[in-house]
């Protein structure tokens, strides 16, 4: 089932998808060291008014067969174009650690989804043992109303736990297939495609090394994610203080012109210009350093998200160990509860058979017993799934 998610996940596509849009600015940007080449080849006919207030027109008819060529170039004095490339690098590589967090954060999803439905399952398989153990004692009790030994009131009791229970085993049936579909469209199925058969959770959690190191934090993508940005904020902020500066352009014309075909893509018929020319902003109201100011303030704001990912990731390190360590104590606990309420349901159901006590002190050790168990179960699921979020938060692990 993982293995389907990086091949079928239309979230993770969706995720790729927007990394190669952030790698193809890299590119974009990128072309702003070169110069821009561009022409306009067109061929015109004109007629001038004879009138015209320069004097009399000897001839108001001419064509014009133009095939220019324009090339333009800025020059990078200022770093601009460079630091735009080294920020859309950056992004990029912000990009390309957020598909790894969400890949990460479906892979997790999977493993909790899975290990919930597989304690349900454990839970049916609890509650179909359950429903047999009350049916027979449903029968001892009718049995003993027949005979007089035992009272109306004690049959409909033994009938309540039991019709009870069923309720619960068809409650756990659709908790069952809501998980079932969630692991289908998680494997990029849809949710009638897949039927997992009935296996009850047996698997135990990992052990856990003592004394992992922090340096694993370092591999958790969405920290590198936020420390790129970090680094791409930084480049915005030299991108615009570069706007106080001239822009530096070089341009150069040149073509061929000519009045008729005859002749137009002959040598004489060239023309060309060349010069430079300088471009810079002497008012506007304190807009640039609004920019200035602004991109600054985005790079405060990269930093302390990226701190406070880093000191959420510890917090969920901690979490998770520490909730491993007591639901460790806690189900060594609950195994003696559960052996403890077993031995309580058989002596009440053998002190009921011989007539010491009435059906109220079964039903009592049956729900204690009941519940313990499902406790049981209920640790186990939460054990593993601790289990899966501590690997997430370790960035996926502590051997690899």
């Amino acid at each position: 089932l993982e293995q389907q998610i990086d091949a079928s996940s239309q979230t993770l596509k969706a995720a790729e998808a927007r990394f190669r849009q952030a790698r193809a600015l890299i590119a974009l940007n990128r072309a702003g060291l070169f110069p821009t080449i561009s022409t306009a080849p067109g061929v015109t006919t004109n007629r001038l008014s004879r009138n015209s207030p320069t004097g009399p027109v000897r001839t108001g008819e001419y064509s014009a067969f133009n095939l220019p060529i324009d090339i333009n170039y800025e020059l990078d004095a200022w770093g601009r174009v460079r630091r735009s490339i080294a920020a859309a690098r950056e992004e990029t590589q912000a990009s390309a650690a957020d598909v790894e967090t969400i890949r990460l954060s479906l892979h997790a999803e999977m493993a909790i989804d899975y290990f919930e439905l597989r304690s349900l399952d454990a839970q049916k398989r609890l509650l179909d043992d359950t429903i047999v153990a009350y049916e027979k004692a449903l029968q001892l009790t009718k049995n003993r109303f027949d005979g007089g030994l035992s009272s109306r009131a004690e049959l409909a009791q033994a009938q309540t736990q039991l019709e009870t229970t069923r309720a619960d085993d068809i409650g756990v049936t659709v908790a069952r297939a809501q998980f079932e579909h969630a692991i289908a469209v998680l494997a990029g199925q849809t949710p009638e495609s897949l039927n997992l058969a009935v296996i009850p959770v047996q698997s135990v959690p990992p052990a856990i090394p003592v004394g992992l190191p922090s340096d694993l934090l370092e591999r958790r993508p969405d920290i590198a994610a936020a420390e790129r940005r970090v680094a791409e904020a930084n480049e915005q902020i030299g991108i615009a203080r570069a706007a106080f500066f001239p822009d530096i352009v070089l341009t150069a014309t040149g073509g061929l012109l000519g009045g008729s075909f005859v002749g137009w893509l002959t040598w004489p018929r060239r023309f060309w210009a060349v010069g430079p020319s300088v471009l810079q902003t002497v008012f506007d109201a304190g807009r640039r350093r609004a920019v200035s100011e602004q991109a600054a303030a985005a790079y405060d704001e990269a930093v302390a998200n990226y701190r406070q990912a880093t000191l959420s990731a510890f917090q969920q390190v901690e979490d998770n160990l520490s909730t491993l360590r007591i639901l460790e104590q806690q189900a060594k606990a609950q195994r003696v509860a559960v052996e403890s309420a077993r031995q309580s349901l058989d002596l009440a159901m053998s002190r009921y058979k011989g007539g010491l006590v009435t059906y109220l002190e079964v039903v009592t050790a049956q729900s204690t017993a009941l519940k313990n168990e499902s406790t049981e179960v209920d640790l186990l699921r939460q054990r593993m799934d601790a289990s899966v979020l501590l690997i997430k938060a370790l960035g996926g692990g502590w051997d690899v």
